[in-house]
């Protein structure tokens, strides 16, 4: 049996030790170029959530209109479609190709389709140009994620990957901002506000000219030229580097412990997932149902919520890495679950005001879209190099499916049950206790730990 089956990182993976590697320039170049790629993950993400009932009004026929959250919910549901199946396939480039150069496509395959959904004529074209970002926004995270994990010294990792995810929370607080300086701009503002997402095409120039793959993937990469040129030769080829011949799926899923780990992974990531789409999605409309009972402007305390719990994310992520650092990363992602599991119920049955709820708003988004931090910082340190990035983007983009799935269901619920505050709380409190029963089965503790090779 393995070290990794008996969830101890291989003894060759302990050189050099933590303490001697240091934060270099390439490393904090690298968490720059892949931050900025993230927040403009996050401000496309958000942008479409302000803007869809708008563009699909601006571009849809009467019958369409006649039925606005269908189609609405059908740009979101093409953006996740997308985000899932571009997010699996660059896992497998970011493998074979390499972290960098699946890194700059996936930000210049977003920024271009970004502006293009600008020009959408009509409704199937905006469909269209949302599955198609989607699919560059899902690319962005493996390839990033992977290469920080791979760079930054093992002390510090977790605050590193913390400070990645950080970006997705000021990217969506970003597409706020600007779709309020926008919106009195006329009835073209939703198509200006996909064009400031062509920014992000600038930061690939950055990325060419700073950023460089990890020397763990670089080493990966000439022992599987040399295992290839070697059996095309006709010579023996040794059992680990014939490993690397195999697709990075097969050579990563293949392993039952691995396998067993994606799994539960799986199982945590979709609970997050499921968290975010199906239960805090309400917590604008339910603010803005809470400030009508009191005669308020519910649109205004909404939007005001929706800009909180997303804000709030940012010290979430932050927080999280330093404690994953400081205590280990399971007792943090317990703690984040536990609590996440608590807020839920405490926001739709014990507040009755819009100014508490935007304080307990803030709670949920520091926990519930803080929680997301421990997936850059614990995935990658659970699987191979060879085959990290395809292991971390299948997990993270599949529970993206399963979660549109369940958030599906959830408006059913809301329906059978009678109103959001039952159905919201019953799928997050239920969610969230397989989150906390899952949390120590996963793995080993891998804080201050190299990656395995």
């Amino acid at each position: 049996m393995s070290d990794q089956q008996n969830d101890v990182p291989p003894a060759r993976t302990l050189s050099p030790p933590p303490t001697v590697r240091r934060i270099d320039k390439s490393s904090r170049r690298a968490l720059f170029a892949s931050w900025l790629g993230w927040t403009f993950d996050g401000f496309e993400t958000y942008a479409l959530v302000l803007v869809g009932p708008t563009a699909v009004m601006a571009v849809g026929t009467k019958a369409q209109l006649a039925d606005l959250p269908t189609y609405i919910s059908g740009l979101l549901a093409a953006t996740l479609a997308g985000w899932a199946l571009g997010g699996i396939l660059a896992g497998f480039a970011a493998d074979r190709l390499g972290r960098r150069r699946t890194l700059i496509l996936s930000i210049l395959w977003y920024a271009i389709f970004t502006g293009l959904t600008a020009l959408a004529p009509d409704y199937w074209w905006l469909l269209t140009l949302r599955f198609i970002t989607g699919m560059g926004l899902g690319a962005e995270w493996g390839s990033a994620t992977t290469l920080i994990g791979e760079l930054w010294p093992d002390r510090s990792r977790g605050r590193a990957a913390a400070v990645l995810q950080s970006g997705f929370g000021v990217g969506a607080v970003f597409a706020a901002l600007a779709w309020y300086l926008l919106e009195p701009v006329g009835d073209n503002a939703w198509r200006y506000l996909f064009l400031v997402g062509t920014l992000p095409a600038l930061i690939v120039l950055y990325v060419r000219r700073a950023v460089h793959d990890p020397e763990m993937w670089t080493s990966v990469r000439d022992r599987r030229r040399k295992a290839k040129a070697a059996q095309e030769a006709g010579t023996t080829v040794a059992a680990a580097d014939r490993e690397l011949l195999r697709s990075p799926f097969t050579a990563v899923f293949s392993h039952a412990h691995l396998r067993r780990r994606g799994l539960l992974l799986l199982v945590l990531t979709v609970v997050s997932v499921i968290g975010l789409y199906a239960v805090s999605a309400w917590i604008p409309a339910y603010t803005a149902q809470l400030a009508k009972n009191t005669g308020e402007t519910g649109t205004r305390w909404g939007a005001n919520a929706g800009l909180v719990f997303n804000g709030a994310s940012v010290p979430g992520y932050l927080l999280l890495g330093y404690l994953a650092d400081r205590w280990g990363r399971k007792p943090t992602m317990l703690l984040y679950y536990c609590v996440s599991a608590a807020v839920v119920p405490v926001f739709f049955f014990a507040v009755h005001t819009p100014q508490a709820a935007l304080a307990v708003a803030a709670v949920a988004g520091f926990f519930i879209l803080g929680q997301f931090a421990w997936m850059p910082i614990y995935m990658p340190e659970l699987f191979p190099t060879s085959g990290r990035a395809t292991a971390i983007s299948t997990v993270f983009n599949s529970a993206r499916i399963a979660g549109a799935l369940v958030t599906l269901g959830t408006g059913m619920l809301i329906s059978l049950l009678g109103g959001i505050t039952a159905a919201a709380t019953v799928v997050g409190v239920v969610m969230y206790i397989i989150a906390i029963a899952t949390v120590w089965f996963v793995g080993p503790e891998t804080k201050g730990q190299p990656l395995p090779q």
